[in-house]
């Protein structure tokens, strides 16, 4: 008898083995028709898997994000095989499921243009009309090598001999004409996707690499019922409005240049001014944290990042000036993070165990080998920082290193969205990714668990997401298309002291080396503007707002009134623009609304006479008529509390 333990604890056992879709079935057709895939013993497996063990048994349906992955990755299929009964001559290459719908890869002559995309779902259409089977089966690697070159799929046979090496079967799966090379997990049929939308075509290097042939990406996402869709597509349309990459170019936040080149954005005066605010308020916090502020070179000698790792691990993403294996010429490199040179304060004289834990802060420059809007930038500034330290303090400062992010990541409106990664190394693949020896990872993993356990961080598990030198608490968000960034990090690193030497006297006087806290409070400021613009629609709130008050006067002879005012309200702090320009009110209301100005301030005949200003919210609400000394008691205190 094999038994099945339920989510519920309740036990169902089977005689004999049995496919997983049979056994739900047993429990219920409705409970079928939704499911997905099933978890076994926590191992997300094809529905057509047979139980032949005991084993805890869980379905899957699209509400799970196991479940939408197994829908939308044979949506994927069913794209594929549309494609390849339209354009026969196209060659496949990979189409998985992603956090926002499924994508996949094709080598045509052209991209596909609007026209064909319509094309291609008429006919998506029919194949899921036809509710063909899928079915999984098994090759050897040489029978499926051979079975792909005959299909003339080189982009299959690739990846097929990749897998080859081990011996093992290789699995593919079949939906009436079309098979495609495939692990699974997968629906039972193609009927199941009742709704979809093919969204994009776009380029994309063959497995990323630009030394490799672009291929033609066409995105999609799926449903099993058409409300849904509807609604997918009303909030896609939602987040294109405020989406960061253009919001943030009407509203004159940023610009990028051609000349200047792609992942170099170009800060306008209001962008620059919410950078602004935000670095000092981060320094002024981080000071009365007890942080030590530095300020260190931008470029290095590759020496330096010989000794740090870096140079091993992260050449590819560096801007290297000179010839990097020219060994008989000095080399440089703009840096891509801060730590190596935060180390040479530390090192500057011997420390004792007194001066610890040193907290090392700066608001760093950096640059990295990436590019999309404001969110990942080839130069970019980060609220960084390493917090040298005994063993016995790492968790106390990890725990106030987590606390400050939060505090910062709240007041600026992000952190109810974000959600904690676990990120740790992969000990089935080091290869050259990773420093130290697995004994070093696993105690640096184990403590770092406690820590996060102890603190009652909820988070999930990363693996091969860790830095080189240690692992890391990722806060991540995504953006309003739901592609997920990392927003703050803090990595616990206990190996690249002994490389630079870092050592301390402790009160037995004898010479040790500290742990190392790698940390940002903030993150970047460029992504954390991008996730602003985006998360307030540009509205931003009155305290970061990069013009707070906009004086709105009706006729020239009120002009003199409404200076009178700005100058009372600089006077308290506040960033104030007088709209002097020949319009009508209603013209110049308008376009201070359409600016999301947070507070107009219209003067006429009466408010000159009463020596008050008519106050009006960019959401509408009329506040009437305020005295200045009211208005700014009332603004200051908004800002002052940093009110979302």
């Amino acid at each position: 008898m094999i038994k099945l333990t339920l989510k519920d604890g309740s036990i169902r056992e089977l005689e004999a083995p049995t496919a997983a879709a049979e056994v739900i079935k047993g429990i219920g057709m409705g409970l079928y028709k939704a499911s997905c895939c099933v978890k076994l013993d926590g191992e997300v497996c094809d529905l057509r898997t047979v139980i032949d063990h005991d084993c805890t048994f869980e379905v899957m349906t699209f509400d799970s994000e196991e479940g939408k992955k197994t829908f939308w990755h044979t949506a994927s299929h069913v794209l594929a095989q549309a494609v390849k009964h339209l354009y026969p001559e196209a060659k496949l290459a990979i189409g998985p499921a992603i956090d926002t719908g499924f994508y996949y890869d094709f080598d045509v002559e052209h991209p596909f243009s609007q026209e064909e995309l319509t094309k291609i779902e008429a006919e998506m259409k029919k194949i899921v009309k036809a509710n063909e089977k899928l079915e999984q089966f098994y090759l050897s690697p040489e029978e499926a090598v051979a079975k792909l070159k005959g299909m003339d799929e080189p982009y299959k046979v690739e990846l097929c001999e990749e897998h080859a090496g081990n011996g093992e079967p290789i699995s593919f799966y079949q939906q009436g004409d079309f098979t495609d090379l495939c692990a699974g997990p997968h629906l039972m049929s193609t009927g199941t996707i009742k709704a979809f939308k093919l969204l994009s075509c776009t380029g994309a290097y063959w497995r990323g690499s630009e030394k490799n042939k672009m291929l033609s990406r066409v995105y999609a996402v799926a449903f099993p019922k058409a409300a849904m869709l509807e609604e997918h597509l009303a909030k896609l349309e939602e987040a294109k409005k405020r989406d960061h990459n253009k919001l943030g170019r009407e509203l004159e936040y940023f610009t990028t240049v051609d000349v200047i080149g792609q992942g170099l954005p170009v800060l306008l005066p209001k962008g620059a001014r919410v950078v602004q605010l935000l670095q000092r308020w981060v320094e002024d916090v981080e000071q009365a944290h007890g942080c030590l502020l530095t300020k260190t070179p931008l470029l290095a000698k590759r020496e330096l990042y010989k000794i740090s790792g870096h140079w091993d691990h992260y050449l590819d993403g560096m801007f290297v000036l000179g010839d990097p294996h020219d060994e008989t010429k000095d080399c440089f490199a703009l840096r891509p993070m801060t730590c190596p040179f935060q180390y040479q304060v530390y090192l500057n004289r011997q420390r004792s165990y007194r001066d610890l834990p040193m907290r090392l802060t700066e608001t760093s420059t950096l640059f990295r080998n990436e590019m999309h809007g404001l969110i990942r930038v080839r130069q970019f500034t980060i609220s960084e920082g390493h917090y040298i330290l005994r063993p016995d303090q790492l968790e106390d400062e990890f725990k106030n290193c987590l606390q400050l992010a939060k505090y910062f990541l709240d007041t600026v409106g992000l952190l109810d969205d974000c959600t904690f990664r676990f990120s740790q190394w992969d000990p089935a693949n080091p290869g050259n990714k990773y420093e130290g020896t697995p004994e070093q990872w696993e105690e640096a993993q184990r403590v770092m668990g406690n820590i996060l356990d102890h603190l009652g961080v909820k988070y999930e598990i990363g693996i091969d997401e860790a830095a080189f030198y240690g692992p890391k608490l990722d806060i991540q968000y995504k953006n309003v298309f739901g592609k997920e960034d990392t927003l703050v990090t803090i990595q616990i690193d206990m190996l690249l002291a002994e490389r630079f030497g870092m050592y301390y006297k402790d009160k037995d006087g004898q010479k040790k080396l500290p742990y190392i806290i790698h940390r940002t409070s903030l993150g970047c400021y460029e992504r954390t503007l991008a996730y602003m613009i985006e998360h307030f629609g540009g509205a931003m709130p009155l305290w970061i707002a990069p013009e707070q008050v906009r004086l709105v006067p009706i006729a020239d002879r009120h002009l003199d009134f409404a200076y009178e005012v700005k100058k009372e309200l600089e006077a308290a702090g506040l960033r104030v623009e007088v709209d002097s320009r020949a319009e009508k009110v209603g013209w110049k209301i308008r376009q201070a609304t359409m600016e999301k100005v947070p507070y107009m301030l219209t003067v006429g005949d009466k408010e000159c006479e009463e020596k008050t200003v008519a106050v009006r919210k960019r959401n509408g609400e009329d506040l009437g008529s305020m005295t200045v000394a009211e208005l700014t008691a009332k603004l200051v205190e908004e800002v002052r509390t940093k009110q979302k």
